[in-house]
């Protein structure tokens, strides 16, 4: 059986997530309904990563075994026809050897989380960024990420609910940055890891948000790490503001 690699763009506003749900709409559901409808038989779509309730995604990957060869310009297509006016597109797929799993040959993922200060609610950025009323020092949350970076116990930014056998991850790269405009900050935080604990970049942003209002230092960021404790992390960020930007392989 052939196998295609699809590259995914989503608004996850009206989705409970990627993972296929019984009750719940999800991206992955879709998807596979999308394939079922032009291939006429049932595909499963494996995912790089499940992202959460209204998460969104630039470029998430997945990959699909069908029964003979389709040429990848008309998956592209035919899914996307499919696909119509549900905030889901098939950005680009391409046949690739059965090695090829979009799991588990994935070797960083990359995150973008999206905070914009103001005091008036997002119109045109609404379900797209975190509106946050007041302005942030990006220079003091960036210079505690850095406390962030490297091989760590990440337990205090892991959900509770976390499925991973171990909070232990390496985290590569985590970096704040912000442009000023006429309605505010737009913050930027990028955030590169192999992988990710769930709601951990959440976690990561809530805990910033902390440092740029002034109530965490540096030190006090240090030490929610070091205390491998849930309770130490600060609120947990909405997830209308994260993004899966890119996966490497």
């Amino acid at each position: 059986m052939p196998r295609y690699k699809l590259t995914i763009e989503y608004d996850g506003s009206a989705y409970k997530g990627w993972q296929r749900q019984n009750d719940q709409p999800s991206v992955q559901q879709a998807l596979e309904t999308a394939i079922e409808g032009f291939a006429r038989y049932p595909v499963s779509v494996f995912g790089a990563g499940r992202t959460d309730a209204g998460v969104h995604a630039v470029a998430q990957v997945a990959h699909i075994d069908l029964k003979e060869s389709w040429d990848p310009f008309k998956i592209c297509n035919a899914a996307n026809a499919h696909l119509r006016d549900s905030g889901i597109a098939v950005l680009n797929a391409e046949q690739v050897d059965d090695e090829f799993n979009a799991r588990f040959s994935a070797i960083a993922r990359h995150y973008i989380y999206h905070i914009i200060t103001r005091r008036a609610p997002l119109t045109i950025h609404a379900g797209r960024a975190w509106n946050v009323k007041v302005p942030l020092d990006v220079k003091a949350m960036h210079d505690a990420a850095q406390t962030l970076i490297g091989l760590h116990d990440f337990t205090t930014f892991r959900s509770t609910e976390c499925q991973a056998n171990s909070p232990v991850k390496t985290l590569s790269k985590l970096e704040v940055s912000c442009v000023d405009k006429i309605d505010g900050q737009h913050i930027q935080i990028y955030a590169n890891a192999p992988s990710f604990l769930h709601n951990q970049i959440r976690s990561f942003a809530g805990s910033l948000k902390c440092v740029g209002e002034g109530r965490w230092s540096k030190a006090d960021m240090v030490s929610a790490l070091e205390a491998r404790d849930r309770k130490r992390c600060g609120p947990v960020a909405p997830p209308q503001g994260l993004y899966l930007e890119k996966v490497d392989y």
